[in-house]
């Protein structure tokens, strides 16, 4: 009988933080999206050592890659060895190939270390998992900050401050994957947040992928993380994701909103002083569109295209009016709801 693992990953949306939380020991708060991606292994041909059979295969897959490529370091250091297997991805992130910028490869990542795991019955707690993950990831980038490995492993919304991953990962090359996955992380602490109490969450696609990879190691973005104006920025973000946690968790919408528009001043800001590239004509026109109707909005992300996200009082009229404003600019609204809050998840803070 052939046996078969399936393990799912969602997306995410950057609700603060972006760009300050590629700093450790800076936070972003991020929430799970209800399109994920699905990750399938089963026994491949003795000959055939590692197959990928993918939605996607007309782009390269690194991510699967590396995900693989540690999940088999990490059985050689138990002595085991990774079995012939075959990896069936497939991506609610994408439509007709195309990304929405809701987090694909740190999703695929997660799914593919979760069921390649799970298919070669090692049992590791969620930290442990989002830490291989993350040690994945930065081999490919050490400049990802890893909250969308965060949200893909534990869902929901949260609160994530980044580890310092040049260390996490001269210590895995020093000491080895297995003392990386208990020794502290500097830097590294995520929590498990509520959603807005009566706010609802609109997303909206430029229409425009956009590598987030290739924003963050342009020459632009490396000038600006140098400069007085960067460690600003940086301040003023962790203090805007402070006040919207706390307003999460008190369940005041109202300071939500204000949270939210604090941070799109500062990503604006940030834009404007660094040249930065993040916001096009359609998000901003989106944002706009949601301030007029009494929300706020912001890019999600590295932005220069993907998708933002809005939060607004419910109701139909206003929203209607609001998605056709961004029709007007190019603007799709894509039929994705934020997913329930994480479950079973212990606060990490070492």
């Amino acid at each position: 009988m052939t046996r078969t693992v399936v393990r799912h990953a969602p997306g995410k949306l950057f609700v603060a933080g972006e760009y300050a939380v590629l700093e450790p020991g800076s936070s972003a708060v991020l929430a799970a999206v209800d399109r994920q991606v699905t990750v399938t292994v089963t026994a491949a041909s003795a000959g055939d050592g590692l197959t990928i059979v993918s939605d996607l295969m007309n782009r390269p897959m690194p991510h699967v890659v590396a995900a693989v490529e540690i999940v088999s370091e990490l059985l050689a250091e138990w002595d085991l060895t990774m079995p012939p297997v075959q990896l069936s991805i497939h991506s609610g992130l994408h439509e007709r190939g195309v990304k929405f910028g809701l987090g694909s490869s740190g999703a695929v990542t997660v799914a593919t270390i979760d069921a390649l795991l799970a298919y070669c019955h090692v049992s590791l707690c969620t930290e442990e998992r989002f830490r291989l993950a993350l040690l994945a990831s930065i081999r490919l980038d050490a400049r990802a900050s890893g909250g969308d490995l965060a949200l893909s492993t534990w869902g929901g919304w949260i609160v994530y401050s980044a580890p310092d991953r040049a260390a996490v990962a001269d210590l895995a090359q020093r000491k080895g994957l297995r003392h990386a996955l208990q020794a502290p992380w500097p830097g590294f602490s995520v929590r498990p947040l509520p959603p807005p109490r009566g706010l609802a969450v609109q997303v909206g696609w430029t229409g425009n992928p956009a590598s987030t990879s290739d924003k963050v190691a342009s020459g632009t973005v490396r000038n600006w993380r140098g400069s007085p104006a960067h460690r600003e920025f940086v301040r003023r973000s962790n203090g805007c994701v402070t006040a919207l946690v706390d307003a999460l968790e008190r369940g005041d919408d109202t300071s939500v909103l204000d949270a939210i528009r604090r941070a799109r001043r500062l990503l604006a800001g940030a834009d404007s002083h660094g040249d930065l590239g993040i916001f096009t004509d359609g998000l901003t026109a989106m944002c706009d569109a949601a301030e007029d109707a009494g929300g706020a909005a912001k890019p999600s992300g590295a932005g220069g295209g993907d998708c933002g996200i809005a939060l607004l009082e419910p109701g139909q009229l206003v929203i209607d009016r609001m998605r056709a404003r961004w029709l007007t600019a190019g603007v799709v609204q894509l039929p994705i709801q934020v997913s329930e809050p994480a479950r079973e998840m212990q606060t990490s803070d070492l």
